[in-house]
């Protein structure tokens, strides 16, 4: 069916998603969103949720069309779920750090180089990536993922060494970790949460596990995206000090408005702590992926069948 293109240039906010609406009815599809998403991207959605929650939602999908408002290998895990879907992203140069990290070469030489351990790989990977893995994991379940496998046996981890780290000492497990790091996670200042903690001694300080040692060390509470919006709303306190994309204050402004979240400055002292592939997706190519169908996310079907297994193996535990 041809869609005419709309000159999206004169179109407001409020007309623009009107037109995703439309032609979301015509191609028979369903916009699924990461909580790192601008506020206006996630308000469209028809489901919004971390990396696991979004994996679990992705093997219930019954419309023809995935828009995957993310990364690219979220929209990969999308289609290695879905083979007979279509999934189609608004930019695919929305990549991440992390997947970036681990070419698929340099870990499968790092894999032979452990013979006889188990492979554990973060969501955060590209489709080859998982394939060469025996479970995936995610911030949400990756210590119970570990502590899921034999003692006896040694445990690579990968790509992320910060929730590696972490999940190291949670698990107590002997971990050989990959060099990989959030762009995001990786840099937020120290000085600045000491002294937003110091300015604010009655906030709680929720992080995320990617951060680095020195900053998950001022946590209160350290989680998934999901655990630190949970939190931020279940919790009796009244301000928190956010160590996460700042994109999932819009969320818990949305469910606990009256609470105060503040943002943590990086390095370069910006309070503007986001992630930079995640923001490249906007409504006008919303409507364009949904006019033209492109682009497409496509697995090689054989690489397809080896990453589903690592995957289902995760959903399993999960």
């Amino acid at each position: 069916m041809q869609i005419n293109n709309i000159d999206k240039k004169i179109l407001t906010d409020e007309e623009k998603i009107s037109r995703i609406m439309q032609l979301k009815a015509e191609r028979n599809a369903i916009i699924l969103a990461h909580y790192y998403q601008d506020p206006n991207i996630q308000d469209i959605a028809d489901f919004i949720g971390d990396s696991l929650a979004l994996s679990q939602f992705a093997q219930k999908v019954e419309q023809d069309v995935i828009l995957f408002c993310g990364v690219n290998f979220m929209a990969e895990t999308a289609k290695i779920l879905n083979p007979t879907k279509k999934v189609i992203v608004p930019d695919l140069m929305a990549g991440c750090s992390l997947a970036d990290s681990a070419p698929a070469d340099e870990y499968q030489e790092w894999i032979e180089s452990h013979p006889n351990s188990v492979v554990v790989s973060y969501i955060n990977t590209s489709a080859e990536v998982k394939a060469l893995s025996d479970i995936i994991c995610t911030s949400s379940n990756a210590a119970k993922i570990v502590n899921s496998i034999p003692l006896d046996k040694q445990v690579l981890f990968g790509p992320d060494k910060f929730l590696g780290s972490f999940v190291k000492q949670a698990s107590g497990r002997d971990m050989i970790l990959w060099d990989g790091a959030c762009i995001v996670h990786q840099k937020f200042s120290e000085e600045k949460v000491k002294e937003l903690i110091a300015e604010n001694p009655d906030a709680e300080v929720l992080a995320h596990p990617e951060c680095p040692p020195n900053i998950l060390k001022y946590a209160d509470i350290i989680g998934s995206t999901t655990k630190i919006i949970s939190r931020a709303v279940e919790s009796d306190k009244q301000k928190f000090i956010i160590l996460t994309e700042p994109g999932v204050i819009h969320e818990m402004k949305k469910k606990a408005p009256e609470k105060i979240y503040l943002e943590v400055p990086d390095l370069e002292g910006c309070s503007c702590n986001m992630c930079p592939y995640m923001r490249l997706n906007t409504l006008d190519k919303i409507i364009s992926a949904l006019e033209n169908l492109y682009p497409e996310i496509d697995v090689p079907e054989e690489i397809r069948i080896k990453a589903l297994k690592p995957i289902q193996r995760m959903l399993e535990l999960s």
